[in-house]
């Protein structure tokens, strides 16, 4: 009787590993040589500029009011998130102040230039100057900001700011391995999917499994270039409909 194993053969360490659908980084082949690296300095609250939107350090008094308009009775923007949502204006306002006033984390407010006010907020986190690895994270985009042109500025206008004002080596992004939504958003941006923790984190009283990308230095030129050509207003009709996508521009 002929025997058959139907397990599957262990790919090899050249090889792209397909995990749920995603795909994982090839193994690497050497360890870099950085005998001459020194460390980055950690993000300042600095103003970052774009065309459509701005970033701001966020605070409390000069932003809370205006997310707090656009997020109320909008609970569903808080799903995947560590806080929220919110019963009152002075619980969301204490919880912005306690953002404004964390070391851990740098908080921005989206300046949305369309209607001139916040409408959303990300942040720097899990930052490690010696390693030159950090993080982007906590983001929420109310719903006038989702899916607009200013939320995709945003977030190059962060990683520029990693990559070329600071130096880092290392951008990532996590999300619950169950937000299909941000999965997407991390690849569309130009993040590559590196695998899944389990057992992560218990999140709001459910057990979080994480999902982990990461854009490196050597990655960020054509990601740039996808990001300006993407970014260009002659890539958009006279409704303000894209021409060619930003997973286009990224091919």
């Amino acid at each position: 009787m002929r025997v058959v194993d139907n397990r599957a053969a262990a790919p090899s360490a050249q090889n792209r590993l397909q995990v749920q659908g995603w795909y994982a980084v090839s193994m690497p082949k050497t360890q870099p040589n950085l005998s001459t690296w020194k460390p980055v300095p950690l993000p300042r609250r600095v103003t970052l500029h774009g065309r459509t939107v701005k970033l701001e350090p966020l605070d409390a008094e000069l932003h809370a009011a205006k997310l707090w308009d656009r997020v109320q009775g909008h609970d569903a923007v808080w799903q995947w998130l560590f806080d929220g949502p919110f019963d009152t204006e002075s619980a969301f306002t204490a919880d912005i102040q306690a953002k404004q006033a964390a070391t851990d984390r740098i908080f921005y407010a989206l300046i949305s230039a369309e209607i001139g006010a916040a409408a959303g907020y990300a942040s720097f986190l899990r930052m490690e100057p010696a390693h030159g690895v950090i993080e982007v994270g906590n983001i929420l985009l109310s719903p006038v900001l989702q899916r607009t042109t200013a939320a995709t500025e945003a977030m190059y206008l962060m990683a520029r700011h990693v990559f070329e004002d600071l130096g880092y080596r290392r951008y990532e992004w996590k999300c619950n391995a169950l937000n299909a939504p941000s999965r997407r958003a991390a690849q569309r941006l130009g993040f590559t999917f590196e695998g899944i923790f389990r057992q992560h984190m218990v999140v709001k009283g459910h057990s979080r499994d994480t999902a982990w990308f990461a854009m490196l230095d050597h990655e960020w030129p054509a990601r740039k270039a996808a990001f300006e050509a993407w970014l260009d207003p002659s890539n958009f009709d006279a409704e303000g409909r894209q021409r060619t996508s930003l997973s286009g521009a990224l091919e």
